[in-house]
């Protein structure tokens, strides 16, 4: 019924993303999986539950090659890329420090992954998603298939701890979903509370609910002590967000997403995390962020500039390599 490719299937990721793609995708379809490292370990082991409605297929590239063929090949009739290669954060990194190994990790994947199936989805979860998503964008460009409405980066992960942190604060009143703009990174995130019904705790014990949901990545990574970085949290937020596009794909339902992306010139930044709608072509609608506070008000606007600064950073990498 639909075709998911993950790239990067063996990582820490990976893993976890595969398999939960693996349980609760439509029956009749097929996840294929990629690595340089691992991919046929984590096939074999996926291929032995008892879920006969999807098939896995793998492909196992070789470190250094650019333009793998073993990928070229594997994501041929591709509709969905869930991208998560790429090196982790360690502790003392921030998402920037990322950057130099993981630009070029991103704009080799994605010419190769769009050279064979043009037309797919990309879903970004590579570090730091405010940079490689413009990467994305310019490697889709230059082969000619860049549909603003068909990349997308995903910045949920930023959802499920907003909604954690503020329900376990609201007890028992809770919500499903929090609203989370801006980008995904530190203090670019911005949870959009005030946008929930119900009463609110003080304004002081929220703003560090804020603040703890912008640095929560750095919370796992020190409290796995140079283990990793989010990785479980990471594939939760990447499976649930993937299975949202396949929704909007099959034509099974329009999602309402928050996610990183393509702002058709509807706000000041190029690329932005808003609310859309999915449907069979990707983003079917992109939606206004609806009110802000003050506080909301004013985080966004400090973090407009450091979005747009890695925007640049991301542009003008992949200027330089294309």
């Amino acid at each position: 019924m639909v075709h998911v490719c993950v790239v990067g299937a063996a990582g820490g990721i990976g893993q976890s993303l595969s398999l939960l793609l693996m349980r609760q995708m439509p029956y009749g379809s097929t996840l294929s999986l990629f690595d340089v490292v691992g991919a046929p370990g984590v096939a074999a082991d996926l291929s032995h539950i008892d879920n006969a409605g999807v098939t896995v297929k793998y492909a196992a590239g070789k470190i250094g090659v650019k333009r793998d063929p073993a990928l070229a090949e594997l994501a041929k009739g591709v509709d969905v890329f869930v991208i998560v290669a790429g090196v982790p954060r360690k502790p003392g990194m921030t998402r920037d420090d990322l950057f130099k190994i993981n630009a070029g990790i991103i704009l080799d994947l994605v010419l190769t992954c769009g050279s064979s199936s043009p037309k797919a989805v990309f879903c970004v979860v590579t570090n730091p998603v405010n940079s490689t998503v413009a990467i994305a964008a310019q490697a889709l460009k230059k082969l000619g298939c860049y549909d603003k409405n068909r990349l997308l980066g995903v910045s949920l992960l930023d959802g499920l701890r907003a909604t954690r942190f503020i329900n376990e604060a609201r007890k028992p009143l809770t919500v499903s979903q929090v609203p989370v703009v801006g980008g995904h990174s530190d203090v670019t995130i911005v949870p959009l509370f005030h946008q929930l019904p119900g009463p609110l705790p003080d304004e002081a014990t929220l703003a560090k609910i804020v603040t703890r949901v912008q640095v929560a990545g750095t919370e796992v990574v020190k409290a796995k002590a140079g283990r990793g970085s989010a990785t479980l949290s990471m594939a939760e937020a990447g499976a649930r967000f993937a299975l949202k596009v396949v929704e909007g794909l099959t034509g099974a339902g329009n999602p309402l997403v928050y996610t990183y992306v393509d702002t058709d010139g509807q706000h000041e930044s190029e690329f932005l995390a808003i609310p859309v709608v999915l449907g069979k072509t990707g983003i079917v609608k992109r939606l206004p962020i609806g009110r802000l506070a003050p506080s909301e008000e004013k985080i966004l606007k400090a973090a407009l500039p450091t979005i747009q600064k890695n925007i640049a950073k991301g542009n003008e990498f992949a200027k330089a390599n294309l």
